[in-house]
């Protein structure tokens, strides 16, 4: 049986309301990564999500507006970076608008796919993209995980989050039980 909404209508939702509830909102931070053949492309996203362990599949929402969405759509594969403070450097550089984020060729490497990777990274996904659907000025991207990297470090680096548009650590410090 199909269930319709014939009372569906357009949203008249403000849309500065709605980025404020999303600003209230803590998101991990993650560093996106491809190349479609024409260099390397990346962006930071606070949208990387799980969706499904068995089999791996995890999702970020792309700006239509991202200088690096030409290149992830055109892209077969993706590495997904987990940030961690220290990684807030290139955190930093993968959210700035024109310039080279891959000027520093110290910083990544090619897997022997061909994905950039981001050597500070310590844990990351690489993955087939499997699925991409517009979504107002954003497209939805679905990933195939292929390839999982942990590498663990003494102590474990703290997770960076983002928060009321500031970067923020998680910690014991931020444990409520």
């Amino acid at each position: 049986m199909t269930i319709t909404d014939s009372t569906h209508q357009q949203s008249s939702i403000d849309a500065e309301h709605y980025r404020t509830v999303f600003r209230d909102h803590p998101a991990g931070v993650a560093v996106i990564t491809a190349d479609a053949g024409n260099g390397p492309a990346g962006l930071t996203a606070t949208s990387v999500s799980s969706v499904s362990a068995a089999p791996a599949i995890v999702m970020f929402s792309l700006s239509n507006e991202s200088s690096a969405a030409p290149t992830i759509a055109r892209a077969d594969t993706v590495v997904v970076h987990f940030m961690s403070t220290q990684q807030i450097e290139q955190a930093l550089t993968f959210a700035t608008s024109g310039i080279d984020r891959f000027a520093d060729s110290t910083s990544w490497r090619r897997l022997e796919t061909g994905e950039p990777v981001l050597n500070s990274a310590d844990r990351w996904m690489r993955g087939k993209i499997s699925g991409r659907m517009v979504a107002g000025t954003a497209t939805i991207v679905t990933i195939e995980v292929l390839e999982v990297h942990v590498e663990e470090s003494e102590p474990a680096a703290a997770p960076l989050v983002y928060h009321a548009r500031t970067w923020h650590r998680l910690g014991d410090h931020s444990r409520l039980n």
